[in-house]
């Protein structure tokens, strides 16, 4: 039996993550989707539906930004929309009841705190923190942080 999830990144999320990890380390050169998809064991079918080449000498997929310029905030908004855990929270849906509702503080605190957690990790936070020590203690830096 599957059991639902509450609250889910998408699969077109975590793979464009794990995506521009793979392009971060490789700035300022750039990385192929062959290479993106032997390393990150990702289809290349899937890969060239969520993120986009430019043809040019030697091919592949370049930042535009250094990695400590990019968040991981930068990266699912445009691909997944602003953090939204409640519609009410989403300003294109919104609801006429917030003041009014017992758990709209709630949900706007634990959007507020997903948000901070997602704009405070860089694509080099990701390259820097090499292993899975090293990946906790900066996870639980930024949680303090954002509580």
């Amino acid at each position: 039996m599957e059991v639902e999830s509450m609250f889910k990144l998408s699969t077109k999320g975590r793979y464009a993550i794990r995506a521009m990890y793979e392009i971060a380390k490789a700035y300022p050169e750039g990385v192929t989707l062959d290479e993106i998809s032997m390393r990150q064991k990702i289809s290349k079918v899937y890969l060239a539906q969520i993120i986009r080449s430019s043809r040019g000498p030697g091919g592949g997929y370049v930042l535009r930004k250094p990695p400590e310029e990019i968040t991981l905030y930068d990266i699912l908004e445009v691909l997944e929309g602003p953090v939204c855990v409640a519609s009410c929270i989403d300003p294109a849906e919104g609801c006429d009841e917030v003041e009014e509702c017992v758990a709209y503080p709630i949900w706007r605190k634990l959007a507020n705190i997903i948000e901070c957690m997602l704009k405070n990790v860089k694509l080099s936070d990701l390259i820097k923190k090499a292993d899975k020590e090293e990946r906790e203690k900066f996870a639980e830096s930024i949680t303090l942080k954002c509580f």
